[in-house]
């Protein structure tokens, strides 16, 4: 083999060589990109999936947390609905009253309207409470020291003083009534109200407990445990 011949083989071959080398090169160049992007696209996975779990996480809790508030709410409805009707009267009479009316010694009536036609008066001097009259289903009466109170059930609060009768006895009282006062014990008295024909309208008790009250048609009786009645129009 010549000279030359020898030549542009060696040339070949380094060439061959070289071509060779880049292209291992190119090659490292293309997976080194490669797996720079694989490496970035990695990290963008996982902040995707943080994102989306943060935000159904989220979701969940509000969710959660409306389902919660849902649930809160019926129970204290149902609560509420269920309420004794102590808690009801200690909620009435926490607030406002429904009506204050002066009575005859300058003293204060505070009505609470506690439903079904029944009221309560808490009687109040210079912030004190001297009595509590209730209608429970009948007419209330107070004696306060020669003060009559009668609550009806309206919630209407009367007061006067004087005009006392003291049985036993049949007595005329105002409005063209009668009264037919009986002892039935120590500290216990009935008064029977009379028509004009002498039947029974109405009969009052009041024993060591309580005096009794009655609107008898516009015309208000106190029968008090000592046996005394008394009227007023």
């Amino acid at each position: 083999m010549s000279t030359h011949t020898t030549a542009r083989t060696a040339r070949r071959r380094t060439l061959r060589v070289a071509l060779a080398a880049l292209t291992a090169v190119a090659g490292l160049t293309l997976t080194a990109c490669s797996g720079g992007d694989a490496a970035d696209a990695k990290p963008a996975g996982h902040a995707a999936a943080a994102q989306s779990g943060g935000a159904g996480s989220s979701a969940g809790v509000a969710d959660s947390h409306a389902k919660s508030g849902s649930g809160a709410k019926s129970g204290s409805e149902a609560k509420a609905e269920t309420k004794s009707d102590a808690a009801v009267d200690a909620a009435d009479e926490a607030g406002a009253p429904d009506n204050t009316v002066t009575l005859e010694d300058g003293s204060t009536a505070e009505i609470y309207d506690l439903g079904n036609q029944n009221y309560r008066a808490k009687i109040v001097n210079d912030g004190d409470v001297l009595a509590t009259l209730e209608t429970k289903d009948t007419d209330a009466g107070a004696d306060l020291n020669g003060m009559y109170v009668v609550l009806t059930l309206g919630g209407e609060v009367h007061s006067w003083m004087g005009g006392e009768q003291t049985g036993p006895g049949t007595f005329t009282l105002e409005g063209g009534w009668k009264a037919k006062v009986t002892k039935l014990g120590e500290l216990h008295y009935r008064a029977e109200i009379l028509g004009e024909d002498g039947s029974v309208n109405a009969t009052v008790e009041a024993d060591e407990n309580d005096a009794a009250g009655l609107d008898a048609n516009g015309i208000y009786i106190v029968l008090t445990a000592g046996g005394q009645i008394s009227s007023h129009e």
